[in-house]
């Protein structure tokens, strides 16, 4: 038998990528060990921490997914940029509700899901020394997919966003080498912050002017409240020329599990994207694209009727926590409410304020802090539970948050929002 050598018994070293390095500590982490040691106890949380849809897709679409799983040609490799059928389904309902036109074999791509579709474009466009400006506070994947591809961020504050657009500008003229791609984010998570169609006018000249490619994450456009509906950054003249727009059925839809998604717009920036994908995967499941074709064809009416669901818990929540002191905007679009939270407790910050709701309301929320410093003293609430675990929610965060300094009458926090 051979005698080990010293060498042998030091611990092996793991070299891991320095863009691997670079990412902070995962700040939802402790929140979501402690929810999850709770509900081990049996203790019922109500989780408004996370956008994951808790509702159905329409059985118009569970059914075409059975019936297409059950064609065993489906169960094959599909085509890493989706059924050609799925992408000429995007560009109709582009034109549908947007105006714009796409050519389905080079100006969409499919995808799994906005942030898989954000993520490897990232990859595709952006390479060591260059630099993207990202909207603050900021969706983490926006800032970690840049700096996953080894890129830079420079974050701006984007909830006023005509100062957002300037500022862009400012950097633009003034960095050297100038920042290459501008990230975009409307309606906004987690602000709720929105814009009108003008906004992207203002965008494209500035694409123009200053060669910045532009990524337009549309997550939550089809969520729209009170009238609103947010605008395609590609219907505006000139924005294919300049960027792409990525979007989803995760929210609309309610497929959120199902991972799918598109991006769309320049064709040079999809076929780069479609470069990257066809590295690294083999396409999307096949049955949940031919559901996915029925569900942009069919199902119109269901994505307004989720959007209404949705703006009936906004209301809900965000009257409940005003009577509780708390300083907020109504958001117009989304599936989230963006609170400051009442000044007796600002000494908290935002980490420590949400371990205290999960840990004495029981209520799972995410810190503002999770967003960057610019999220610092807010805390997000997702929609994602019906209007009566959303009172249920609020007389739970109001006891929590009794105090001498902090009166809140319980009655005031049983009272039902107006419709």
């Amino acid at each position: 038998m051979n005698e080990s050598t010293a060498e042998e018994h030091e611990p092996f070293l793991v070299r891991v990528a320095d863009r691997v390095q670079r990412l902070p500590p995962y700040l939802f982490g402790k929140i979501n060990a402690l929810k999850y040691q709770k509900r081990r106890e049996g203790r019922d949380i109500i989780d408004l921490g996370m956008g994951n849809p808790t509702d159905e897709p329409d059985p118009l679409i569970i059914e075409k997914l059975c019936e297409a799983a059950h064609d065993p040609r489906n169960h094959r490799y599909s085509v890493s940029v989706g059924l050609y059928n799925l992408r000429r389904e995007v560009a109709r309902r582009y034109e549908r509700l947007h105006g714009v036109r796409l050519n389905p074999e080079t100006e969409v791509i499919a995808c799994l899901g906005s942030k898989e579709a954000f993520s490897h474009m990232c990859l595709a466009l952006i390479g060591p020394g260059d630099t993207a400006i990202v909207p603050a506070p900021s969706f983490p994947i926006h800032v970690y997919a840049v700096y996953l591809a080894s890129g830079n961020v420079i974050s701006l504050d984007c909830t006023q966003p005509d100062r957002f657009l300037s500022q862009v500008a400012q950097m633009a003229e003034h960095l050297y080498p100038r920042p290459k791609v501008l990230v975009l984010n409307f309606p906004h998570n987690p602000t709720g912050t929105v814009v009108e169609r003008d906004f992207f006018v203002e965008v494209v000249r500035l694409a123009r002017r200053y060669g910045l490619m532009v990524i337009h994450d549309f997550a939550y456009g089809d969520v729209g409240f009170d009238g609103y509906q947010p605008p395609s950054f590609l219907s505006v003249p000139g924005a294919k020329e300049v960027g792409v727009e990525t979007t989803t059925m995760s929210k609309g839809y309610n497929m959120a599990g199902w991972r799918i998604g598109f991006c769309a717009g320049n064709a040079e920036m999809i076929r780069a994207l479609a470069t990257i994908k066809g590295y690294y995967d083999y396409g999307i499941f096949q049955a949940i694209q031919i559901a996915a074709i029925v569900a942009l064809r069919e199902c119109d009416d269901a994505v307004r009727r989720q959007a209404q669901v949705y703006q009936r818990r906004r209301d809900v929540l965000v009257e409940g926590l005003r009577r509780g002191g708390w300083e907020l905007h109504t958001p117009k679009a989304g599936m989230f409410v963006w609170a400051k939270y009442p000044a007796a407790w600002q000494h908290l910050d935002s980490m420590t304020f949400a371990m205290k709701l999960l840990e004495e309301a029981e209520v799972a929320v995410s810190p503002g802090r999770g967003f960057g410093e610019a999220g610092e003293g807010y805390v997000r609430l997702a929609l994602v539970e019906n209007e009566q675990r959303l009172r249920q929610a609020v007389r739970q965060i109001h006891r929590c948050l009794r105090s001498e300094a902090h009166q809140w009458p319980e009655s005031a926090a049983l009272e039902p929002a107006s419709p």
